[in-house]
């Protein structure tokens, strides 16, 4: 079923491994712009880790919990001791598992696809009072400032695990190429040797690209105008508990309206593990630029 940008696989449950032809069908529309939901696919919370699923296990100024699963260590969480530590088991589970089905519904990323920041957002997210820049209610494309890619591809896979029965609330925005179209000639060049010093400063943990760049310009050109953000996306999507939903959050525009308690995992795939590689915003980028932008 696909509508409105959603693609459903509603009869998908944990360890099934789909027909070759059905990961063909996923892998399609997942680079065509598409959010592959999961209905039916939970992440199962025990009595005793449902007791993390609180605001209070946030450090001050912090909206969610991250993992780094190549060195098993949490941030932003006030827990210590045996609390601290199921939390860290029950992040590292999420991380294991949501690799695991990455691998299993994209068969052509799981050699090459990198695990990055897990992520645990225990807070409501409508209401929060935050810059444009910084809003996630409004329709934008992912580029993370500290963590240049280089054109591998942002992919996430979310689950709705509220206690409560809330469901996650999105709106979802225009194909990026229209995105790109539209904000592109608003983008300038950075300034020579500007990459060099932010790397430096440590203010990113790799060399910033042009793509990079240009990039970080459009999900800020986006954030910032208005008149776009009350003209696109207005129909709601809704993910329910239970939910699981993937997509490439670098090209699909999209944002998150309202819900609480949900789980996040950040893989970087390489442009050349696609099937399709012209679908991918750095490809889409170079030929509207006309240049190589890596």
């Amino acid at each position: 079923m696909n509508t409105q940008g959603v693609f459903e696989l509603p009869t998908y449950r944990r360890g099934q491994i789909p027909a070759k032809s059905v990961q063909q069908e996923l892998t399609d529309a997942l680079e065509s712009g598409a959010v592959v939901c999961l209905p039916g696919l939970d992440f199962p919370v025990s009595k005793e880790e449902s007791g993390l699923l609180d605001p209070r296990v946030l450090t001050l100024g912090t909206r969610a919990v991250g993992y780094a699963p190549d060195r098993g260590k949490l941030s932003g969480t006030r827990c210590i001791d045996a609390e601290k530590k199921r939390l860290n088991e029950l992040m590292s589970r999420y991380a294991r598992s949501a690799r695991d089905l990455v691998s299993v519904l994209f068969p052509l990323y799981k050699e090459k696809l990198q695990l990055m920041r897990t992520s645990l957002r225990p807070v409501e997210t409508a209401g929060r009072k935050v810059s444009p820049r910084d809003d996630e209610t409004r329709v934008q494309v992912d580029a993370i400032p500290s963590q240049p890619t280089g054109g591998d591809r942002i992919l996430r896979v979310f689950c709705n695990v509220n206690p409560a029965g809330k469901a996650h609330e999105w709106r979802l925005g225009e194909p990026f190429e229209a995105v790109a179209r539209h904000f592109l000639p608003r983008v300038k060049q950075p300034v020579t040797g500007s990459a060099l010093l932010m790397y430096l400063l440590r203010l990113t943990k790799t060399m910033q690209s042009e793509y990079d760049n240009i990039m970080l310009k459009l999900r800020e050109a986006m954030a910032a105008d208005e008149g776009y953000q009350l003209s696109v996306g207005q129909e709601p999507v809704l993910f329910k508990p239970g939910t699981t939903w993937v997509c490439f959050t670098d090209s699909v525009s999209h944002a998150a309206l309202s819900g609480q308690h949900q789980l996040e995992q950040t893989v970087f795939v390489p442009v050349e593990a696609m099937w399709d590689v012209k679908k991918s915003p750095l490809r889409i980028l170079e030929r509207l630029r006309n240049r190589d932008l890596t």
